[in-house]
């Protein structure tokens, strides 16, 4: 939850900004309020306006606007570099934090006319590592699957179920907590769900998928669920407690999965399920790139474009291990 009453009033019509005119997502929008408050208080400390030497203790209410105008892109500079040297922040960490700046800055002087100039209007991203994703080998898919299946806890179908729409459909972790029953059409064999940027799209669902949500709720529970604001009454998915799964209780069951699967959980999660299906269908589907970006639900064709990689990687094994190879 986002405490506003440690916001300074502009950071806070900022965040209001990102709910009702970018559609921002809470998730997104509790992120913007992370990154910006991490950058105040490094402003604080730049400036000059604090004493306090433990950073999480550092208020950033007392941030002027004057302040603010006063701030340079060698500043900006400066708190990535903080990161890396004090946080060890990865890149792909310093280029969220890189973005939340430069729409907030944006929001500052071109939307709110509260600073004149935008000194993040020249922020460059931080060059991403291309790395080649790591996923299961279908072999242990399915090995996966047949672990999960077989599992005598009383939530065998449920979790069978959410692990089978990871590897089926590729959906990210916060999607598939989100699935409300109203979002399934069964009639279509496909569900709506809610992706990055509050963004909705439609997942089409194999027979394996239509098989295992059916399974699991013909034993979900009926009675018993709670009345709250996440909405668990319409669930899908459902936690011992019988509220809304959270994503802590998906990820303790992968991992448990894994382990029943002789599968590294330091090398596999949620998201490692989401690149396996992803593989998968690139390499067993013939499917075409732009429909794999549509069934992902990436935003750039570049994001999608990863899993090529994977196959040219295999085809260049391929070759390598020809047993003519060393002749």
């Amino acid at each position: 939850m986002i405490n506003h009453e440690e916001n300074p009033d502009y950071l806070n019509s900022f965040l209001d900004y990102t709910v009702t005119i970018l559609n921002k997502s809470p998730n997104t929008v509790k992120e913007y309020n992370y990154d910006l408050a991490m950058f105040l208080k490094f402003i604080k400390i730049r400036f000059n306006m604090t004493n306090e030497e433990e950073f999480s203790n550092i208020t950033i209410k007392d941030i002027t606007l004057d302040t603010i105008k006063k701030i340079k892109l060698d500043d900006i500079h400066a708190f990535l570099s903080f990161l890396t040297t004090n946080y060890q922040s990865k890149a792909a960490t310093r280029a969220r934090k890189a973005s939340s700046i430069r729409v907030f800055f944006n929001y500052l002087c071109a939307k709110a006319n509260l600073i004149e100039v935008n000194p993040a209007q020249n922020l460059e991203t931080p060059k991403l590592d291309r790395r080649l994703p790591k996923y299961l080998s279908l072999e242990d898919s399915k090995k996966l699957l047949n672990v999960t299946a077989n599992d005598d806890n009383r939530n065998a179908k449920r979790d069978y179920a959410i692990i089978t729409l990871f590897l089926n459909c590729g959906m990210r972790l916060a999607e598939l907590v989100g699935i409300n029953i109203n979002d399934i059409d069964f009639s279509e064999n496909r569900m709506t769900v809610i992706g990055k940027g509050n963004k909705e799209r439609a997942v089409y669902l194999n027979k394996a998928c239509v098989n295992a949500v059916k399974d699991y709720l013909s034993v979900r529970p009926k009675e018993g669920i709670k009345t709250d604001k996440f909405n668990s009454k319409n669930a899908l998915f459902l936690s011992e407690r019988r509220e809304r799964i959270s994503r802590r209780t998906v990820q303790h069951i992968v991992d448990k999965e894994l382990l029943a699967a002789g599968l590294d959980t330091k090398k596999y999660s949620t998201h490692k399920l989401r690149h396996t299906a992803a593989t998968l269908m690139y390499q067993y589907g013939n499917v075409d790139i732009r429909a794999l970006q549509e069934v992902l639900g990436h935003e750039s064709i570049s994001t999608t474009e990863i899993y090529t990689h994977v196959a040219n990687e295999q085809a260049r094994d391929a070759v390598e291990n020809n047993p003519l190879a060393d002749i």
